[in-house]
């Protein structure tokens, strides 16, 4: 580990001391199947609709790259940012469908 992450440790007169860092393993991605996945319609600022993709339980690289598949499948743009997926429009049922081919546990919620 380099020095630069130590944050908050300036010296240490224990000869035995170790550095502990506050950093949390991140997850791993569970498989398909196990995902349970929630699909939202938001409406945005402006009168804009976004389907939002929620409870995704894994890596941020892997949250990307299903991103990054939906929008294309949808043929839309978006984002992925605070541990869910963001796709311009109302494109649900073309988000669950795509979703239940690839082997997820999905459906839709919030009530609309």
């Amino acid at each position: 580990m380099s020095k630069k992450n130590r944050t908050g440790v300036i010296y240490s007169t224990n000869p035995d001391f170790e550095y502990q860092s506050d950093d949390q393993p991140e997850a791993q991605t569970l498989i398909p199947a196990q995902q349970n996945l929630k699909i939202w319609l938001v409406r945005m600022g402006g009168g804009k609709v976004v389907t939002s993709v929620r409870e995704f339980v894994g890596a941020d690289a892997d949250l990307a790259e299903l991103g990054k598949q939906l929008k294309a499948a949808c043929g839309s743009g978006g984002s992925v940012k605070d541990g869910e997926m963001l796709i311009q429009g109302d494109h649900r049922d073309k988000v669950l469908a795509w979703l239940m081919a690839k082997g997820y546990k999905a459906k839709k919620a919030g009530g609309q």
